[in-house]
């Protein structure tokens, strides 16, 4: 893989006042960062930046940066680190780089790209594809990092998949995942349910309002009403006194 040169700036002002006032000038505040690199604040462009990114190499672009047509250090060359975007506009909000060793091994992640989807037998027969590992994780060189990573799922039928052992990869890059990891695998359709349809000659049972007393079937005896309450007994009237 080339390594595509960059154009920056050293960051003079630093913290939120700073940031605000670099991307209000249309760049894009980020940081240099790596193993015998000392953090460097930096100002990015945000034409270049897009320009840099928008290879087939995509995010894993190796990057020589250069200030003022000088590079920062003889042989440094860097990777994107971390792209953080803006949750409202999402654009670019802050960008690191991380220098690296040409001559070091790096574990990075590789996109997986699905292929001949339409023309699968069993997307065909209305199979869900689902896709486990979106990205490959890989251990290799700076140089050798893959693109991209390929799968044809054109032979699969509904319950097959692919395991990482199947996918064809450069000899000098080494998987990270288990050789028996599922990567995609084709479900079968889901069935829908449907309502069970009302039964015929199911009568709904009689609500019987509140307050209403229920009529005695015909042949029943009627229950027996409630004796009223009986009426309080007169009380006695007093004697008369006997005269004298």
């Amino acid at each position: 893989m080339k390594t595509i040169e960059l154009n920056v700036q050293i960051r003079e002002e630093i913290g939120k006042k700073g940031t605000k006032k670099v991307r209000r000038n249309g760049n894009i505040p980020s940081i240099l960062y790596g193993r015998g690199i000392k953090s460097t604040p930096l100002v990015v462009n945000k034409k270049e930046f897009y320009r840099v990114t928008h290879t087939k190499a995509g995010s894993n672009v190796l990057i020589n940066l250069k200030v003022d047509g000088t590079k920062i250090k003889k042989d440094t060359t860097c990777l994107i680190k971390e792209v953080q975007l803006d949750p409202v506009t999402d654009e670019v909000y802050h960008v690191d780089f991380t220098a690296v060793s040409l001559t070091e091994k790096i574990k990075i992640k590789v996109p997986l790209v699905i292929k001949d989807a339409e023309e699968a037998v069993g997307v065909k027969e209305g199979g869900i594809l689902d896709v486990v590992h979106h990205e490959i994780e890989v251990e290799c060189l700076p140089t050798e990092i893959p693109e991209r990573i390929e799968a044809s799922i054109k032979h699969l039928k509904i319950g097959d998949s692919i395991h990482l052992k199947e996918l064809a990869l450069p000899s000098n890059v080494t998987p990270l995942l288990e050789a028996e990891e599922v990567i995609i695998i084709l479900h079968p359709p889901q069935k829908e349910e449907v309502a069970p349809a009302p039964t015929e000659g199911v009568v709904e049972p009689e609500v019987i309002e509140k307050g209403k007393k229920e009529k005695p079937e015909e042949g029943a005896e009627a229950a027996p009403e409630k004796p009223e309450k009986a009426e309080k007994a007169a009380k006695p009237e007093k004697a008369e006194k006997p005269e004298k």
